[in-house]
């Protein structure tokens, strides 16, 4: 995950530093190209490629969790639309802000676990994944408890 950071930041600095010879005497910047972005998007999937499958794995999670979220708000303001243009209101609906609270933070955890299975991650090298992923799990249960409850 460090390694693709870097590899993120490089990319920045060598777009950068391309943009800023580009810039013409009015101090404006010239117009990037999509050849520098398509050079960004093929390095970013060659480095994404020597990922581990675990983590890709995790990945996979992590996005349908967010974009789960981002379909469940979408529907609230659908709701709160209909609600203010004089339709009645959904109350089945009431409670996706904090479904879709309960599921950005199963996100966050789901990162977590990524930090601590990444081999690369010099910070938890002792810690072993069953470990990790027996956190992770623990702390979905308290998160499913908590929101159950509050709930009702």
């Amino acid at each position: 995950m460090f390694y693709l950071v870097a590899e993120i930041r490089a990319l920045i600095a060598i777009i950068g530093a391309d943009l800023c010879c580009k810039s013409d005497h009015s101090g404006r910047m010239g117009k990037s190209t999509t050849s520098d972005a398509q050079a960004l998007i093929r390095s970013l999937c060659a480095a994404y490629s020597a990922t581990p499958t675990n983590l890709k794995i995790i990945d996979l999670y992590v996005i349908f969790a967010v974009f789960t979220a981002v379909v469940q708000v979408h529907v609230l303001f659908f709701n709160v639309y209909r609600y203010l243009h004089g339709n009645s209101w959904d109350i089945s609906l009431q409670l996706f802000p904090l479904r879709s609270a309960f599921l950005c933070r199963t996100a966050v955890l789901a990162v977590c676990l990524r930090i601590q299975v990444n081999k690369e991650n010099k910070e938890f090298k002792d810690r072993p994944p069953e470990r990790a992923f027996a956190d992770f799990v623990l702390c979905n249960m308290v998160l499913h408890l908590v929101i159950t409850n509050f709930l009702g």
